[in-house]
């Protein structure tokens, strides 16, 4: 099995990298479950990343019904530093139209359903979450965007809504009034999960709608929204592209998110507990001298 450095993520409408060469299909376990579909690596360039369609390549699971520890645990078994997702949303603001990019900088949880940490069961770890988005990642986004020169905004907040539903008008105007940018239903989880196994991790949020809060566009339909979306999705898969061939990662925080986030003692961690996390423990672990 290839070690691979970049993983991606597609979401509604993204399913596969077409330009992926010399494709191996793996199926993983983890102590988790089992991640959404299999997953598949495959070569760009001269380097190997390794893709995963969230909702199943099928598109067969709800966003509540993603198991997101399976999907980042994967990752992480693989050996991915960086994760670039990709993700259909909804205009909470006029200026950002339909078909165009955001390279989100915020998150906000509007979700009630759902795990969104590795830890507990007799290990605590405490994250720093105030910058939930790799900026190391983000940049190398935004030069991708400006180079294929697609429509796009360098920052914005992404809310995280619980789904499968579309808003009310009522929590769309809310949202907007609250200064969020795009709405979606999936990104949250990844976010914090990646974090925890200090992956680096960005959004490319690919717009397909202005959710139902605007006075002259109409209400969601989901035919407009696919239309939009098969665009996006191929604008997606050459900035990604585009920066798995040409880059690298660079060293930046995320990588010791867990240094000092560990509050229970080493001494105290149980047995079960620690084998399960250990992928994620090993660098905390090597620094701490344990």
């Amino acid at each position: 099995m290839r070690d691979v450095e970049f993983g991606i993520i597609g979401g509604s409408g993204f399913y596969n990298m077409p330009h992926f060469k010399k494709r191996e299909e793996i199926h993983l376990k983890t102590p988790f479950g089992e991640p959404s579909d299999a997953l598949i690596i495959g070569e760009i360039g001269k380097k190997s990343a390794v893709f995963l369609a969230r909702h199943g390549r099928h598109h067969t699971l709800l966003p509540t019904e993603i198991n997101f520890k399976a999907n980042i645990y994967a990752m992480k078994l693989l050996g991915v530093k960086a994760i670039i997702s990709a993700s259909a949303v909804g205009s909470l603001k006029e200026e950002i139209h339909p078909g165009e990019m955001v390279v989100p900088d915020q998150i906000f949880d509007r979700t009630r359903h759902r795990e969104d940490t590795f830890f507990g069961q007799g290990i605590v770890a405490h994250i720093s979450f105030a910058k939930p988005f790799c900026h190391t990642l983000r940049e190398k986004l935004l030069k991708s965007l400006i180079k294929h020169s697609i429509p796009f905004h360098q920052n914005g907040t992404y809310l995280c809504m619980e789904g499968p539903q579309f808003s009310t008008r009522a929590e769309s105007n809310l949202y907007k009034a609250w200064g969020m940018s795009v709405i979606g239903m999936t990104n949250l989880h990844e976010a914090k999960l990646a974090r925890e196994a200090e992956i680096c991790y960005a959004t490319l949020a690919l717009v397909t709608d202005y959710d139902c809060w605007h006075p002259v566009e109409e209400e969601v339909k989901i035919e407009k929204v696919l239309e939009i979306m098969k665009k996006n999705t191929e604008n997606a898969q050459k900035v990604i592209s585009d920066i798995i061939s040409e880059d690298h990662i660079d060293s930046c925080e995320c990588s010791t998110a867990l240094r000092n986030a560990i509050v229970t003692p080493r001494s105290h961690w149980p047995e079960e507990t620690y084998q399960k996390l250990k992928p994620l423990l090993l660098r905390w672990e090597k620094f701490n001298g344990k």
